[in-house]
């Protein structure tokens, strides 16, 4: 081989491909990770993952081919939570979506690097997930369920729903920051209302039986459900127990009331889920966690259920109704 030809060989060989042949190299598929607070079967939480998938593929991510999604369920269990929070670190994956304090508090603990996006978080800054929302400088950012001071809007519910209430328990997790603030924002608009309000700590199923029972025997009463782990832990039960002493309550979230309880007003917890969508694509594409600020909802629902009212001989007024996002009969 002459000179000239043997170089011309080598300067074809080092030359760049085309940019066709670069394009036909296949993608590295990415990798989420999905810790959920819930159990499988429960509805709300399924909902939500078909939700998450839903929005991923509508920004060019789907399962099974640029992406692979691994989800676990910690079942309001503290050693699950840990457990799984462990295994899905272990997977290496581009991003963590998170449901609820707990899964962020368990993935936090084993990784302060991995991005996590959460959703359902009620006090993202008092639970030491982030530094402030709007910039939350660590490794994780993402939707918080409602602030402290919206509380105040179950009782200001309740009264309309109940006009002649004068005292209202608040079932709440004393153990849960989130817990003791919602408390204080109800404390705040009690007295403009006329209404006496006094807390029902949920430690356990018995401790919330006797306290409901005891306030049972009050006139003119009312119950506010605030949400927290304990709290759908013994949801069935405290729906039950409202039931069986006719006490008027308003829960949280949708999914009491489709479990009969009587009235919820609070955020679309499904509709986090897309939302959370968005900031898993901005992350997957290269923007960091400690960048996103954590946004508050932009979708509250008032869902009443009318057979719940009938149980305990309550009719709900003419106006509230109205302004319900859905009724169920």
């Amino acid at each position: 081989m002459r000179r000239r030809d043997f170089v011309t060989l080598l300067a074809g060989a080092a030359a760049p491909w085309p940019i066709g042949a670069r394009a036909q190299q296949p993608e590295r598929t990415r990798r989420i990770a999905v810790l959920m607070n819930t159990a499988a079967n429960d509805q709300e939480g399924q909902a939500g993952i078909v939700a998450f998938r839903e929005a991923l593929q509508q920004l060019g991510w789907t399962d099974g081919n640029n992406v692979r999604v691994d989800i676990r369920w910690g079942e309001n269990n503290g050693d699950l939570d840990r457990k799984y929070a462990t295994e899905l670190v272990a997977f290496a994956p581009d991003v963590i979506l998170a449901s609820g304090s707990p899964s962020v508090a368990a993935l936090q603990h084993v990784t302060r690097t991995l991005p996590i996006v959460f959703v359902r978080v009620s006090d993202p800054v008092g639970g030491g997930f982030v530094d402030d929302l709007a910039r939350p400088g660590r490794n994780a950012t993402g939707f918080m369920l409602f602030e402290y001071t919206f509380s105040g809007k179950w009782l200001e519910l309740l009264k309309q729903v109940v006009p002649q209430m004068k005292r209202a328990a608040v079932l709440r997790d004393a153990a849960n920051r989130a817990g003791i603030g919602e408390f204080a924002a109800i404390q705040a608009v009690a007295s403009s209302l006329g209404v006496e309000v006094r807390p029902v700590d949920t430690r356990d199923a018995k401790e919330i039986e006797r306290a409901l029972a005891a306030f049972a025997g009050y006139p003119n009463r009312g119950l506010i459900v605030t949400p927290s782990a304990s709290v759908s832990t013994y949801r069935d039960a405290i729906i039950s127990l409202a039931t069986r002493y006719k006490l008027p309550a308003i829960y949280g979230f949708r999914s009491n009331v489709i479990d009969g309880g009587l009235i919820s007003y609070g955020p679309d917890r499904v509709e986090q889920f897309r939302r959370a969508a968005g900031y898993v694509d901005r992350i997957l594409k290269g923007a960091k966690a400690a960048d996103l600020p954590v946004q508050a909802p932009t979708k509250y629902q008032l869902i009443i259920n009318l057979k719940a009212a009938k149980a305990i001989d309550l009719t709900i007024p003419s106006a509230v109704l109205a302004r319900a996002d859905e009724v169920i009969e």
